[in-house]
């Protein structure tokens, strides 16, 4: 669309017409006449507006000066442009001092992104190199688009606001879910939004009620190593807009339109959406990479710098942190989450390195820290999910101690302590019941309740669970950095052979240590997590990094449900049990987990009822835990041989133990339900070497209770 000219009619309040547009609200704003523009930018001497026929152009078709005495209120320019609208590619240049030394970084020929457009267009030869050469920068430039939020049927919806004692969150990669071959999506589905929502019923099938897509923010694919490819999506370069290369048509509205459609869908399933978001730095990188918006508009303003301002503080390990709790950034960032919540539907946000959002300007941690303040009380999103991932690059670790009172915290300390228990390290009993116990150490003394827990074992960042118990060490030569780079302490363990293997005995081993971990992740109080593919033995060949593949070693192999039928099974028959338990224990989100604890009458012990084993070298641990309903018995045996553990005394209230879980035994005999459960005979049952078994006894009831159901039926 083409401007009639470099001004406009725009009315005020009082009816009369100003030329020079509006400073608020800022990004771009479409009205029947054109479009206002309006831009933060505090030092800049001169900012051009860019119009661009499309994408691709090597020039601009028209170029608006902003004059600083009409077009500029404050630190705010401005301009209404008439006759545009959605469909309009621009972008800006910001003239001003390059003093890196003030930090200050200003560069007259850099096309910047709108931090607040609702669109990104990226052209074809897009690379992250600076080239010297003003229209070929240009034409390699991304530029913001202008997109209709208006034209959307939304039929209806709304976020689903699922109480969190009911949430089982399964973590994906929009692109990942569906690009495999294999995945039996429509030709052009593979990869994008629409793909994802074709394979919605297998997620309702497997019985989670959320998905946590990772980042898609639209980032910088090629902020990565050479030859590679940025997957995960951790390079954000706009807060507003949806990644465009997952939409079908691979262009701004339509994503905008199809992942919509995306959030529509999940919710008539009864699945919420909770995105992955990087509030915590952006894929500007260091002071040596380029510049396409921030900096190049307040390069002070929204980057934390080093004591040296030439520098940057780098709490995130990619080159830069944002200044979140900056005035500027911090209305930024919610603006950007009262926009995915109002426009998008979405439910929740988990934060990416969120203790970087808690650090003062000398990098400390802020007892109330602004930002994190203003999220947790922001009126829109008083019914969102906040999950904070609550440490960062720098050493910051603040599981169980992040502020507030709504943030849900990815509990690390879970992660750790059930690896090591399964793996067979001596000394982990204490702490594997705690983590079953939704962690009373860690959030008991804070009044939370279980569910302030996110517990999981895998996540995209690590080793996948098939991966943690078929690989000793990590394996990422792929990635370039001759295996310098992911963590070196994974406390996996690789069941005798280093990678695949045909021998019987040790795949037989690392199915039932996969069952271990699922029963422990998915049974324990708190909110469980899924890595995609896990429930199916999806494999990264040991690669623990693997951020810069986009291919088949990180996609999903649709092969695997029919190849990893019994996990699988398993898996949902786990998730069904979790969810027919949460009437029993955890029915909440607001009872105190220590309240929770009391409540539900737990034992501790070890072979010997009531005998809890909490030493260095014990590797066993039995909890009983009674509610009214009935009550659980719950046999971790981490050790290498066989254990017999004693039951409580029999209780006359309680019907005969039945062993529901045994993961010594192959499917299907390794979950039975209720009712079809063989009961267990004597004073003991014994669980088999490196096996979790769990028995269920259902309360008898009073024959007043059992008349009167009678007498109702």
């Amino acid at each position: 669309m083409k401007p009639s000219g470099q001004g406009s009619a725009t009315p005020d309040r009082s009816g009369r017409s100003d030329p020079t547009g509006s400073s608020s609200p800022l990004g771009p704003t479409t009205t029947s006449a054109g479009t206002n523009f309006s831009l933060f930018s505090r030092h800049a001497s001169g900012v051009d507006l860019l119009l661009f026929d499309d994408v691709e152009a090597d020039r601009p078709a028209h170029t608006i000066t902003l004059d600083p005495g009409s077009h500029r209120t404050g630190d705010y320019w401005h301009v209404f442009v008439p006759g545009i609208g959605p469909g309009q590619a621009y972008a800006y240049r910001a003239r001003g001092p390059f003093s890196p030394v003030d930090g200050l970084r200003f560069d007259a020929d850099a096309v910047l992104l709108d931090p607040y457009g609702r669109g990104v267009a990226v052209p074809a030869d897009y690379r992250r190199e600076v080239v010297d050469d003003p229209v070929r920068r240009m034409a390699r430039a991304m530029k913001s688009v202008i997109v209709d939020l208006d034209g959307y049927d939304w039929e209806g919806d709304r976020p689903l606001g699922r109480p969190l004692h009911e949430t089982i969150v399964y973590e994906a990669h929009v692109r990942g879910f569906t690009a495999h071959p294999g995945s039996g999506v429509p030709v052009g589905r593979g990869g994008t939004y629409a793909g994802f929502i074709d394979k919605i019923p297998y997620l309702v099938e497997l019985g989670v009620t959320a998905v946590e897509l990772l980042p898609i923010f639209q980032f910088d694919r090629w902020a990565a190593p050479d030859g590679l490819v940025n997957y995960w999506g951790y390079q954000p370069v706009s807060y507003f807009a949806p990644h465009a290369a997952y939409a079908s048509g691979g262009e701004p509205q339509g994503a905008i339109d199809e992942f919509r459609a995306l959030v529509k869908a999940l919710h008539r399933a009864g699945l919420e959406l909770i995105l992955d978001v990087v509030y915590n730095h952006t894929a500007e990188g260091g002071p040596d990479d380029p510049t396409f918006c921030f900096r190049g508009l307040a390069n002070d303003d929204y980057y934390r710098l080093a004591d040296d301002r030439s520098r940057y503080a780098d709490y995130t390990g990619t080159g830069n942190s944002l200044d979140a709790n900056n005035p500027v950034v911090r209305r930024l960032i919610l603006d950007s989450l009262e926009y995915w919540v109002r426009e998008m539907h979405v439910d929740g946000f988990r934060f990416d390195l969120a203790a970087v959002l808690s650090r003062d300007e000398a990098g400390r941690a802020m007892v109330h820290p602004p930002t994190l303040e203003d999220i947790e009380l922001d009126p829109v999103l008083a019914g969102t999910k906040l999950i904070a991932e609550a440490w960062d690059a720098g050493g910051l670790y603040q599981v169980g101690s992040f502020v507030g009172e709504r943030w849900l915290e990815w509990n690390g300390r879970f992660r750790d302590d059930v690896r090591s228990f399964v793996k067979s390290d001596g000394g982990a009993a204490w702490a594997i019941g705690q983590r079953f116990l939704a962690s009373p150490d860690i959030y008991g003394p804070r009044g939370r309740p279980p569910q302030a827990t996110i517990n999981f074992v895998s996540c995209h960042d690590g080793f996948t669970l098939n991966d943690l118990v078929s690989y000793d060490g990590k394996h990422n030569d792929a990635n370039g950095e001759d295996d310098r780079d992911g963590n070196d302490q994974n406390l996996s363990w690789n069941c005798g052979v280093e990678g695949p293997t045909d021998d019987p005995d040790v795949e037989r081993l690392r199915r039932r240590q996969i069952k271990n971990f699922l029963a422990i992740e998915l049974l324990a109080l708190g909110v469980p997590m899924l890595l995609m593919g896990d429930e199916v033995r999806r494999t990264q060949r040991g690669n623990n990094n693997a951020y810069c593949h986009d291919d088949e070693l990180t996609w999903f192999d649709w092969s695997g449900p029919e190849r990893h039928g019994d996990i699988l099974r398993f898996t949902r028959s786990l998730i069904g049990a979790r969810r027919r338990l949460t009437a029993v224990l955890g029915g909440s989100d607001e009872i105190p987990l220590l309240d929770l604890l009391r409540a539900a009458d737990v034992t501790w012990s070890g072979v010997q009822f009531g005998q809890p084993d909490l030493g260095p070298a014990s590797r066993s641990l039995a909890l009983t835990i009674g509610a009214p309903a009935g009550s659980l018995e719950l046999l971790l045996n981490a050790y290498w041989d066989g254990l017999e553990f004693e039951l409580p005394p029999p209780d006359p209230e309680l019907e005969p133990w039945r062993r529901v879980i045994d993961t010594t035994n192959e499917a299907p005999d390794d979950f039975i339900v209720f009712e079809d459960a063989p009961p267990v005979r004597g004073a003991t049952c014994p669980a088999g070497p490196r096996s979790v078994v769990v028995l269920a006894a259902r309360r008898i009831a009073a024959p007043a209770d059992a008349d009167r159901g009678t007498a109702r039926s």
